[in-house]
């Protein structure tokens, strides 16, 4: 996002002038925290001047922001810190903020980037369900060898839900278990 701080303001501009979380109560707490902390940016004539509530809170906004972008970058940054430590929630709705977030959104990258580690398009689930099959088979030979005749009536059932091919494999396996 190489925009710098002036520039993320100009873009950020209308929202705040438009933006009605943005009240009077929070106008000055934005102000005094810039007028205290920063008077360079912010001099006690200034910021009696923009606390002046004759003034509508949009048409206060909009001086404000004019008067931080005349006095530079530094006066950007400082305005930001100081939305962001008192409205949070306006800050993260900034569209510059938005931009950024969903520059950071990792679902949001290209799909190709995202293929790059995919095996196959089959998914997880298909990975679970060979590995549970490969886990009841070897269940089925190691347990079967003991007690044959229990354990060939449920490799029969097991075979009902297959495709053709293992369940011929599987019934004839619990049919030779039988004939035992």
């Amino acid at each position: 996002m190489g925009d710098s701080f002036c520039e993320q303001l100009i873009e950020d501009t209308s929202f705040l002038r438009a933006e009605h979380r943005l009240d009077t109560e929070l106008l000055d707490k934005l102000i005094l925290q810039l007028n205290r902390i920063y008077p360079q940016i912010l001099s006690d004539k200034e910021a009696t001047r923009f606390r002046n509530v004759d003034v509508s809170t949009s048409a206060r906004v909009g001086e404000l922001l004019i008067h931080l972008q005349r006095k530079g970058e530094e006066a950007c940054k400082e305005f930001y810190r100081a939305l962001h430590l008192h409205v949070e929630e306006v800050y993260y709705s900034l569209p510059t903020r938005l931009r950024l977030r969903d520059s950071m959104d990792p679902l949001a990258f290209p799909p190709s980037y995202q293929q790059r580690h995919v095996l196959n398009e089959r998914g997880p689930v298909f990975y679970v369900g060979c590995f549970s099959f490969a886990l009841g088979m070897a269940l089925l030979y190691y347990y079967g060898e003991t007690k044959m005749s229990g354990g060939s009536r449920a490799l029969g059932m097991a075979a009902l839900g297959l495709k053709k091919k293992a369940q011929e494999v599987l019934i004839w396996y619990s049919e030779k278990g039988l004939r035992k």
